[in-house]
C-alpha cells in the first residue's frame, strides 16, 4: 500500500523486484544507484537477519509530475533469491503497489523462474492480492550470455496476457531504466486509482499528452553520473530478530521518507 503524508504533501509507491535467486534483482537496484544522482535517491539500506538477507532503498522519480498536489517516490525493493528464504520473501512483498518479476533467462533455470512466479502469486493470494490486478512488469535479464530461453517461450510459460516485458543485462545496464520506467508508468496510475478512487482508463486526450509527454522526455534524456564521478555505495545494515521486525521497520522507513520536510 502506498504511503501518503497529507502535512508534507509527499506519497510513496512501493515497487518490488521479485525473482529466482542470481536472477539479478539486487544487480538492477545497485546499477540504479550508482548512476542516478545523490539528489535523486537515498541511501542503499540492507535489511538482515542472522540467516537472511535483502536489500531495500528509495528514490525520487526522475521525471515525474505530481500526483495531485503529492510530490511522488519510489521505494525499490528486493526480494531474497532463495525459495527457503520465503517468509521474508512474503515480507518484503506484502503491501507492494508494482512488481518487476525479474527472469533468469538461462534454459537450466526455467523450472526456478516457474516456481518462483507460482511462489509469488500464491503469497499475493494470502494477502487477498490478485496479481492479475496488480502493475506488473517482466524483465527478461542475462539476454547477453548464451543458451537462452527464447522471449517467446518465457511469454507463453510467464506472460501469457502479454504483459510488458524487457530484454535486459543488467550487469551491464541494459534494459535496467526502461524496466523502472515502465513499472513507473503502471503503477502510478494503479495508486491513483487506490488512494484518490480516479479511474484506470486512457482516453484519445491521454494518450496524446502522454505522446507530448514523450516527446518532451526524449529532448530532455536522463543524465546519468559519469562513470569517473560514481561514489561507492553507501550500505547501511539493520539486523533484525524475526520478520515481523522487517515489516515494522519497511512501514517506519517509509513513513519517516514521508515526514521528511527536504525537498
Amino acid at each position: 500500500m502506498a504511503f501518503i503524508n497529507y502535512t508534507t504533501k509527499k506519497l510513496a509507491i512501493k515497487i518490488v523486484y521479485y525473482g529466482p535467486g542470481l536472477s539479478g534483482k539486487t544487480t538492477n537496484l545497485r546499477y540504479i544507484y550508482s548512476n542516478v544522482d545523490c539528489d535523486s535517491r537515498g541511501d542503499l539500506l540492507c535489511l538482515e537477519t542472522p540467516l537472511e538477507r535483502t536489500f531495500f532503498f528509495d528514490l525520487l522519480p526522475i521525471k515525474a509530475g505530481l500526483i495531485h498536489d503529492f510530490k511522488t517516490h519510489f521505494l525499490l525493493m528486493t526480494v531474497p533469491g532463495q525459495v527457503f528464504y520465503e517468509a521474508s520473501r512474503k515480507s518484503v512483498l506484502k503491501g507492494a503497489d508494482g512488481i518487476v518479476f525479474v527472469a533468469d533467462s538461462q534454459i537450466p533455470l526455467v523450472d526456478a523462474n516457474l516456481e518462483n512466479f507460482d511462489g509469488m502469486r500464491k503469497n499475493l493470494e494470502e494477502y487477498a492480492v490478485d496479481l492479475s490486478l496488480l502493475p506488473l512488469v517482466f524483465q527478461y535479464n542475462k539476454r547477453d550470455l548464451e543458451n537462452l530461453i527464447p522471449v517467446e517461450t518465457f511469454n507463453n510459460l510467464l506472460n501469457p496476457q502479454r504483459l510488458p516485458y524487457i530484454e535486459s543485462s543488467a550487469i551491464n545496464g541494459e534494459g535496467v531504466f526502461e524496466t523502472l520506467k515502465e513499472i513507473a508508468k503502471l503503477s502510478v496510475p494503479f495508486v491513483r486509482e487506490k488512494i484518490f478512487g480516479e479511474e484506470r482508463r486512457v482516453e484519445v486526450e491521454e494518450e496524446e499528452k502522454i505522446e507530448k509527454v514523450k516527446k518532451e522526455e526524449e529532448k530532455k534524456p536522463i543524465e546519468f553520473v559519469p562513470e569517473e564521478e560514481i561514489s561507492p555505495i553507501r550500505m547501511t545494515k539493520i539486523k533484525f530478530k524475526s520478520q515481523r521486525d522487517i515489516e515494522e521497520e519497511v512501514k517506519k522507513l517509509a513513513k519517516e521518507f514521508t515526514k521528511n520536510q527536504k525537498k
